[in-house]
């Protein structure tokens, strides 16, 4: 097995005359936590959506787990176990916090598609649920509908129904955009603490978050990589602080 869960190798996109990612070597190593920070306009987002194929590579491949997965639908490399989370909360705002993490802990069950059930076969998931809700901080909120949430607590839900999928690697898109302080220190722990048996890349602006809990550091400029290492490492390149450290953006 190698020491590397995700590898792409020459990943390019282009939109029309515009080239959003360019030949992009990435290697991600399994059980850790890998950050992927540039200036506004650098391609991020571009390629995560690239990694989870809502767009398909103009060139280039991508390796998850020692399988090529670039010609893979969206769905086929989510059941791999690649699943993401996104820049805005995407939680059910009128179920309780315990029934979104029920909906996402139901495909366990294998009754997904099975609307006309009674709610109350998702009863067998109140103990699973709970667990899951007090291992991320939201057990206290688990009668509490998601939409009367503080923002930053909405973003926890998100996390805790993508763990419910279990999944052995996990893209964070922006785990902390908009949010307080207190909120950032929360779900900065809690990154540190379900990185644990598991791989994370994320997209992420906050540089205390990713100087604090990230193995590596991969700086995008206009779609290249233009340095990679530790923080300690990066935050001293004088090409990182040009284009992105000291310009002020993120």
């Amino acid at each position: 097995m190698s020491e590397f869960a995700l590898e792409t190798s020459q990943l390019t996109k282009t939109f029309g005359g515009f080239t959003a990612v360019k030949s992009v070597d990435l290697k991600v190593r399994r059980h850790t936590i890998h950050a992927l920070i540039g200036p506004n306009g650098a391609g991020k987002t571009t390629f995560f959506n690239l990694l989870t194929k809502f767009h398909r590579p103009t060139a280039g491949s991508i390796m998850f787990e020692g399988v090529d997965i670039t010609a893979e639908s969206s769905a086929a490399t989510a059941r791999r176990g690649l699943v993401r989370s996104f820049q805005i909360s995407a939680t059910f705002p009128h179920l309780t916090v315990k029934d979104n993490v029920r909906v996402a802990l139901q495909r366990k069950l294998g009754t997904q598609y099975h609307f006309w059930k009674s709610a109350r076969t998702l009863d067998v998931l109140d103990a699973a649920a709970m667990e899951l809700l007090a291992d991320v901080g939201l057990a206290d909120a688990a009668a509490i509908n998601a939409a009367d949430l503080s923002y930053g607590r909405k973003r926890t839900l998100e996390i805790a129904t993508t763990l419910a999928l279990d999944p052995p690697f996990l893209l964070l898109d922006e785990p902390t955009q908009g949010m307080a302080i207190d909120d950032v220190d929360r779900i900065k722990r809690l990154i540190k603490r379900i990185s644990s048996g598991r791989t994370i890349l994320m997209v992420e602006h906050n540089m205390s978050v990713v100087a604090d809990i990230s193995d590596t550091i991969t700086v995008l400029q206009r779609g290249e990589i233009l340095a990679e290492g530790p923080y300690a490492q990066v935050s001293i390149d004088p090409a990182v602080k040009a284009a992105y450290l000291g310009g002020g953006h993120a």
